[in-house]
């Protein structure tokens, strides 16, 4: 493959070591996909066994997503200091410990407390990841391997219900966890081998205050965004969500005002000094909104309106990640070539079309019309997400690049969580009493939304397009 072929010139690691660090990366991702998207449909089965409610078993989902969240920027701010390979090291191994942790819990508080740890050893590897495969592959390479990086990510979402499932049958929800340990072992024993040492390039104290102010604006967030996604468990107030939303508000005024006066900020201000990067940024966080949203209604679209078994709407989510994993790479391989900017408005474009042909669904859709709609969803996404990715690591220099593939990583999250809020307050106001009728009107007002925030994310994105340098 050309990716591991060696030209004069290139920076990065020879091509031999390029492909076992590849798969150190690989492997890291894959775990905490997986992990993810199975105990998602292992809650119900989790919530029977250790004897407790529906609404507790989420924390064992919630608990990971708010320790990775809060961490994700500490992460991204400690790789320069510590160095990637001691930082990606230590957080497989927090990982993977916790997963065996997880496999052996005998009561919900031990399992939220794994989960809480899994969290944050999963931050440690998913806010580099981008940095590191930056710096073991020469920039001519950049988009192609961030490519099959968003590829890899599609594959496992669309694969892991499957194998959750065929787990949960067959052994039970604890082999979700357990099934980490030797990826985990191989992803450690990889990492240690390969991956680049990159001491540490930046000395002086590590900015505590701008950490805890960023901790609780991001967990705010989080806390917000999950009530207001689960009305009911609050009594249809908005008083609780308020609440975390001026965390979040006091807390982040209080992070910028650290950041522009700190020695050593937590994160460089400067980063979004650069048009390019700021632009796509926010490009990349009202693309996952409108993600995040579609996500969430289609599942209340499959089986409350059309009536199709959980099985079948599973099955019809996996056209979305075929597309991804169809057109990721190809459009990688692109923005190495020609304007990234100009690959992922083309690509927001048709992402768009595919949630206005969502939205439009008749009221009887066959199954092959709602796949092939979704098919040109998960293609428009695919084209974008890489370039992208490619554009935002691209505008930052070298030495922050982990800040830069952090704040990627938190674009990600949040989008995702700000959009499953929006949809959370649609079926609350819309659909109070869950009739049929309802949901199928909040459903659709949900996906013309997502709509409106794909098209918010290209009129950022053609923004951008004058301050692209000459390729």
């Amino acid at each position: 493959m050309h990716l591991f072929s060696d030209q004069p010139g290139d920076e990065g690691l020879p091509g031999h070591e390029r492909r076992l660090a590849m798969v150190a990366v690989m492997t890291s991702t894959t775990m905490a996909v997986f992990d993810g998207s199975m105990v998602n449909i292992a809650l119900p089965q989790i919530a029977r066994m250790l004897e407790v409610s529906s609404g507790d078993a989420v924390w064992v989902a919630n608990g990971y997503l708010l320790s990775a969240a809060m961490t994700l920027a500490i992460f991204a701010a400690l790789a320069p200091r510590t160095g990637f390979r001691a930082l990606f090291a230590a957080g497989i191994s927090l990982f993977t410990l916790a997963s065996v942790g997880c496999a052996l819990s005998t009561s919900l508080e031990m399992l939220v407390a794994m989960r809480l740890l899994q969290g944050i050893g999963g931050a440690a590897t998913l806010s580099i990841a981008p940095a590191i495969l930056r710096s073991i592959f020469p920039g001519r390479l950049l988009g192609r391997i961030l490519g099959i990086h968003a590829l890899l990510i599609a594959a496992n979402t669309a694969i892991a219900p499957v194998i959750g499932g065929a787990l949960l049958s067959s052994l039970g929800w604890q082999w979700l966890f357990a099934i980490n340990l030797p990826f985990g072992v191989i992803a450690l024993l990889l990492t240690l081998r390969v991956v680049p040492v990159h001491r540490g390039i930046i000395r002086g104290r590590f900015d505590v205050a701008g950490a805890l102010f960023s901790a609780i604006m991001l967990g705010a967030v989080i806390m917000a965004s999950n009530a207001f996604s689960r009305p009911g468990e609050t009594g249809g107030s908005l008083l609780t969500p308020a609440l975390y939303g001026l965390v979040a508000v006091v807390s982040g005024i209080a992070f910028v005002y650290r950041q522009r006066r700190a020695a050593q900020p937590l994160l460089p201000l400067t980063l979004f000094a650069s048009a390019r990067f700021s632009l796509a940024a926010l490009t990349s966080l009202a693309s996952f909104v409108s993600q995040g949203m579609t996500f969430v209604a289609l599942p209340f679209l499959f089986q409350s309106v059309y009536g199709y078994s959980a099985f079948t709407s599973a099955l019809l989510f996996t056209a979305w990640p075929v597309g991804i994993v169809l057109v990721a790479p190809h459009a990688g391989r692109l923005a190495d070539r020609y304007a990234p900017a100009v690959i992922s408005t083309v690509g927001l474009c048709l992402f768009g079309v595919g949630l206005l042909l969502l939205a439009l669904l008749p009221e009887n859709a066959p199954v092959w019309d709602i796949s092939l709609r979704g098919l040109v969803c998960g293609i428009g996404f695919g084209c974008f997400q890489s370039p992208n990715n490619r554009e935002m690591l691209a505008s930052a220099s070298r030495e922050h690049s982990s800040y830069a593939s952090g704040i990627l990583a938190i674009m990600r999250t949040f989008g995702q969580c700000l959009g499953a809020a929006f949809i959370g307050v649609i079926l609350s106001v819309y659909a109070p009493s869950g009739t049929l009728a309802q949901e199928a009107f909040a459903v659709r007002l949900g996906l013309w939304l997502a709509a409106g925030a794909t098209l918010l994310a290209i009129v950022v994105s053609v923004s951008r397009l004058k301050t692209q340098p000459a390729m």
